[in-house]
């Protein structure tokens, strides 16, 4: 037992004496490549994939290291090259993910998204979600910011007309010809609606404790994981109105606090510097938490 500390310290100082300033930069480089990584799979069922393939991964190392079973160390020798061409494609959607992010961060704009440039229409849109929500009549509403919706406009019926409170609730009236859909507001415009949007994949609507979330919910997170969107989400069975970027969702909000966030979206007290934009478009949950503190 002795022998075994002695030469663990003897490891340990040994590490530390070749320990360079390089050395350091190459570890925090490698740390950050697996702190994106994290980042960019939390809260997805990947998570759950990756903590199984970490897990057999040190089971078959400790086996493999073991001289009694050779023919087992053989047999994973020969098969663990082929985790290269596994894992891509168990995690393709993530990977993809990230990619998005980094395609969307690599164009950086100055903070003037095209989002509602005058307090008017965050007030048509709180008071149609207030309104709808007394209702019960569902509704989703996507409100673009830097990130082009030009591909989703196309699969909805073009209006191209003022955002008022009035002309989202006549949208989102039971049965009517576009209610079944989303709205997609661009500046002080309300560019189509009946959009289709992209249903999420990960794992936050299944980890939720209720089941009244349904479609609408499921787009709202599918489009603000593929852009930086901010979708306002009217539940049709409670409704409760929710607001959703960046793959996250706030709930059960009243005027006050779906104004407050509106507000802190599309009318910053200062404009972030080109750093922070880089990195909020590549790992948004910051952001995210900013919101929930106003």
């Amino acid at each position: 037992m002795v022998e075994l500390i002695n030469n663990l310290v003897a490891n340990i100082i040994f590490i530390f004496d070749r320990l360079t300033w390089f050395s350091l930069i190459d570890l925090a480089l490698v740390t950050l490549v697996f702190f994106g990584i994290l980042l960019l799979v939390r809260d997805t069922q990947a998570m759950v994939l990756l903590r199984g393939v970490l897990l057999l991964f040190v089971l078959v190392t400790l086996l493999s290291t073991i001289e009694a079973f050779p023919a087992f160390s053989a047999l994973m020798n020969a098969t663990l090259p082929a985790l290269i061409v596994v894992i891509p494609v168990i995690f393709a959607p993530e990977i993809r993910r990230g990619l998005e992010r980094l395609g969307r961060a690599s164009t950086i704009r100055p903070t003037e998204a095209a989002a509602p440039r005058a307090q008017d229409t965050i007030n048509a849109v709180v008071s149609a979600a207030v309104r709808l929500s007394s209702r019960q009549h569902g509704a989703l509403i996507i409100m673009q910011r830097l990130d082009s919706l030009n591909q989703y406009v196309q699969s909805g019926v073009t209006l191209d007309a003022t955002v008022t409170a009035e002309l989202l609730l006549q949208v989102f009236y039971p049965n009517t010809p576009l209610h079944d859909g989303a709205v997609i507001i661009k500046g002080d415009r309300l560019v189509a609606a009946a959009c289709v949007m992209p249903l999420s994949s990960s794992g936050v609507l299944v980890k939720s404790p209720e089941r009244q979330m349904g479609l609408r919910h499921r787009a709202a997170l599918g489009i603000s994981e593929v852009s930086d969107a901010v979708a306002v989400v009217v539940s049709e069975e409670t409704g409760a109105i929710s607001v959703v970027h960046a793959g996250r969702m706030i709930r059960r909000l009243d005027a006050e606090r779906l104004e407050n966030i509106l507000r802190a979206f599309f009318k910053p007290s200062r404009p972030p510097g080109r750093l922070t934009i880089l990195l909020a478009r590549i790992f948004p949950g910051g952001e995210r938490k900013n919101q929930e503190k106003s």
